[in-house]
């Protein structure tokens, strides 16, 4: 993990450069093997950017507070050790319904979400406020640098809680790609958002594949679903103890 984790830091600096590069581009501006850059890509999120027509854009303006990427030297030791958030949007009847998710680095579980008919920042506190009542809180909360996580309720919420902040450098959306990674999937099993009669369906759709990607779906990287890793990893813990 430590290997691949530095790995990700030196593939994050070409994309800064060149971020249209792909696997291939990448490899052959480290001087590694493409396969390797392909494999530390997928499993960290990261993709080239590609411009696709018309798409919802989250509004972003330079924050007035500066954090820096806590993610570039900090690897996930523990449970908990980093949360990452970030929110999503999901079409249906004509507008967008508005998914916000927080996830634990270090066993890729969606510990907290909530989703809501805008992308205010109540709906960032919700998901983050889920997320705690059923968690103990993370040393490092890590977003990007849109306007509803630089706001001061936000902020100060993270700091009364001793939440130390990350953010991602303006314009590399694979410093988070961890979210990225999992909304792309998720969008994938949750199908077509239309095809449900009611919102109250679609919310419950959204639940359920939350649900199961914690408990049954075998997450590539860890080839086990999140639950079920870091349950292992605390009866190995007890085990040692």
């Amino acid at each position: 993990m430590p290997k691949d984790w530095a790995l990700k830091e030196k593939i994050a600096a070409v994309l800064s450069e060149h971020p249209s590069y792909g696997f291939r581009r990448v490899a052959i501006a480290l001087h590694i093997n493409k396969k390797r850059t392909q494999r530390v890509m997928k499993l960290f999120g990261m993709r080239a950017y590609r411009r696709r027509g018309r798409k919802y854009r989250k509004i972003s303006r330079a924050p007035r507070v500066h954090y820096e990427n806590l993610l570039a030297t900090t690897v996930p030791e523990r449970p908990h050790h980093i949360w990452a958030t970030d929110f999503t949007y999901l079409p249906y009847k004509g507008k967008f319904l508005y998914l916000s998710t927080v996830i634990d680095l270090f066993g890729r579980e969606i510990v907290g979400w909530s989703i809501s008919t805008n992308h205010a920042v109540p709906l960032i506190l919700q998901s983050l406020f889920a997320s705690i009542s059923s968690h103990q809180r993370p040393a490092i909360f890590h977003s990007d640098n849109g306007s509803e996580y630089a706001s001061v309720v936000v902020r100060r919420t993270l700091m009364e809680l001793g939440v130390k902040i990350s953010r991602s450098a303006p314009g590399c959306p694979w410093q988070n790609g961890f979210q990225e990674s999992f909304y792309s999937q998720f969008k994938v099993d949750l199908g077509d958002t239309e095809r449900f009669k009611t919102l109250g369906e679609l919310v419950y759709a959204v639940h359920r594949t939350i649900w199961e990607y914690n408990n049954t779906r075998i997450h590539s990287a860890l080839r086990m679903p999140p639950k079920l890793f870091v349950n292992r990893y605390q009866k190995l813990l007890e085990k040692v103890s």
